[in-house]
């Protein structure tokens, strides 16, 4: 029999990167009193990641739960929220997500509209056909143009495909940093308005409480108490603490497991609970190797739910052991075991992730969706301790159906100062990008919209800010496969290599700066091969950095006075990325990151780019 759980509400919150998903949810735990009065409470408490702190966007997709009375009836009920990531890089976490939720407050900035991230998290919301509250937020922000976010949002709705029922949204007005919202742009000081308008529009969930149990796990984590845990939303049943129950794993073969701990959402905690009914999002503990996708149902009528479906990815490239002459200084962790076993571990979370074997026994093959996903994978690996060397991100090109190779395309939405159009536009244009729209935007900034080639975004941000000297922004996402395009130049500039092995000097560098931009400054330990700065001409310059001034028993005080070097040019982990060629590596330790070539010796370079041999040693 079907039952109605009216004391329960499950949603998810999207939105673009920074239109403010964190901030609102900070408000709701506040006004919903999670807190203590007196307790002293971060802001963004639900990015709890450093990395996430660090950038200020979500990454991993996380759940709270508060409890709020039905304006209507009084009771008390319970909203499960989770929170997205809004870069399409991680929509692998949306996709999943989707599955737990009956609806989403989909938050638009009041001054942006509706913004390229908004597009991808909305079309998952259609697709599963979820009920969307739409928020207008940022209702403080002095360029704020309301009229104009709701009707580039509805537009969105209809281009998306969005059913009449969907497109007939509830529109909710808020200032989520003050915890303010309102049926209209005057907002009241509460967010009695928003709690209210998800407990009157999202849908309340419909199941079968006699039914057999069934678990689709949506997500993992661990706890040091329980270990392994499963997350996922009760699709049919009841569950008690230390019932016995059927693992479905995705080859359908069954394994007899205990549900030894059972836990509810309750604000920022969990919260062990005895007995919990369907429609609940939950945490299983003590389930040791369980999967993302698995089925948890009744030992007597084990039936298995769809397995969760993410999109392919589109980037990749190799991780493996650092061969640098400074390997094993820095990291606690550098051999291939450990770097396949980490990998490996990652994939048990990181379900759009792919780690494949090469010929090479301590070299590895790692897909993502992005140059950013595969950025945060080293970035956190680095953190932990482990030593390694990863190559330039490929597109994943692979061959359809008639036999014709195929690529990832993106749609690519770009915003500008007038002055630079041209020069993004030129660059645009060399990398096979095709443009679809120019508009001009409400801040005198101009909004250009493309299509192109994944393997045209490689590297392009680097360039992209360079010349538009930071001013320029730009989003893209995944549109689909289309025939391959022809040959793309990406590097237009070449590197400064040490051609010797020692610590660099201000006599060495100088020769260097005179002859392009040097990423390294004096007293720097580097070896031969390594990349210390970049050149404007088409060939590698290999120059001993390291060389040391002739000492003389005359004093040339003035001179050395004068021998003074430009701050060299600091590159992130994102940027360097994007720098490296295909002959070149970057090595990534705890403590540094070094750009080098593929080949060290200067000579066996040479060779190579002469004859294409490389001389093995004996």
């Amino acid at each position: 029999m079907i039952t109605e759980r009216t004391d329960l509400r499950n949603i998810a919150i999207i939105a673009h990167v920074d239109h403010g998903k964190t901030t609102l949810i900070d408000s709701m735990l506040r006004q919903a009193k999670i807190f203590r009065e007196n307790q002293r409470v971060q802001e963004r408490i639900m990015d709890s990641n450093d990395l996430e702190r660090e950038r200020g966007i979500t990454i991993l997709a996380k759940n709270t739960a508060i409890s709020i009375p039905n304006p209507k009836t009084g009771e008390l009920v319970k909203i499960n929220i989770v929170d997205t990531p809004g870069h399409a890089d991680f929509g692998g976490e949306v996709e999943r997500i989707m599955n737990m939720v009956d609806g989403v407050l989909l938050l638009v900035d009041a001054a942006e509209g509706p913004k390229p991230q908004t597009r991808f998290v909305l079309k998952q919301a259609i697709t599963k056909n979820l009920k969307t509250i739409v928020v207008i937020n940022k209702l403080d922000r002095k360029d704020a143009d309301v009229e104009s976010a709701i009707n580039n949002t509805f537009d969105l709705f209809v281009e998306l495909g969005a059913s009449d029922e969907l497109t007939d949204f509830p529109i909710i007005y808020a200032n989520g940093l003050e915890g303010k919202s309102g049926l209209t742009p005057n907002l009241d000081n509460d967010l009695h308005a928003l709690f209210t308008c998800i407990s009157d529009n999202i849908p309340t969930p419909k199941v079968d409480l006699e039914a057999p149990f069934q678990m689709l796990v949506t997500n993992l984590g661990y706890d040091e108490y329980s270990g392994v845990t499963a997350v996922g939303r009760i699709h049919a049943g009841k569950l008690t603490t230390g019932q016995m129950l059927a693992r479905i794993k995705h080859d359908g073969s069954l394994e007899k497991v205990q549900a030894r701990y059972v836990y509810a959402f309750q604000g920022l905690d969990k919260v062990l609970v005895d007995r919990v009914e369907a429609g609940e999002i939950i945490t299983i503990g003590g389930l040791k190797d369980i999967q993302i996708g698995e089925t948890l149902a009744d030992l007597e009528n084990p039936v298995a739910l769809p397995i969760i479906t993410v999109q392919q990815p589109t980037v990749q490239m190799t991780f493996g052991v650092n061969t640098s002459p400074f390997s094993g200084q820095e990291g606690k962790w550098s051999t291939s075991r450990k770097l396949l076993e980490r990998l490996q571990d990652e994939l048990r979370t990181n379900i759009a992730l792919r780690v494949e074997q090469t010929d090479a026994n301590d070299v590895f093959l790692v897909s993502g969706r992005g140059e950013l996903h595969l950025g945060i994978l080293i970035e956190t690996m680095r953190r932990e301790g482990y030593e390694f060397q990863v190559s330039r991100p490929e597109a994943i090109v692979v061959t359809g159906e008639d036999g014709k190779k195929v690529e990832p395309f993106e749609e690519v939405h770009v915003d500008v100062d007038p002055d630079y159009v041209g020069a993004v536009v030129e660059l645009l244009g060399q990398r096979r990008g095709k443009m679809t729209n120019m508009i001009n935007n409400p801040d005198n900034t101009v909004h250009l919209t493309y299509e192109m080639p994944t393997r045209g975004l490689l590297g392009f941000r680097y360039k992209f800010l360079t010349i538009t000297r930071g001013k320029g922004v730009l989003n893209s996402f995944y549109i689909g496969l289309r025939p391959l395009e022809g040959p793309i130049e990406t590097k237009q500039a070449s590197s400064i290599v040490a051609r010797e092995t020692g610590v660099t000097t201000t006599f060495g560098l100088r020769n260097a700066e005179q002859r392009g931009q040097l990423f390294v400054g004096p007293g720097v330990p580097v070896y031969e091969g390594m990349i210390v700065g970049e050149t404007p001409r088409p060939q590698d310059l290999s120059i001993n950095v390291a060389k040391k001034k002739h000492l003389t028993n005359m004093r040339q005080s003035i001179r050395d006075l004068e021998d003074k070097l430009n701050p060299p040019r600091s590159l992130s982990l994102d940027e360097m990325i994007e720098y490296i060629g295909p002959d070149e590596l970057l090595e990534v330790t705890p403590q540094s990151l070094r750009m080098r070539k593929r080949i060290l010796e200067t000579h066996e370079r040479l060779r190579y780019e002469k004859t294409g041999e490389v001389v093995e040693d004996d």
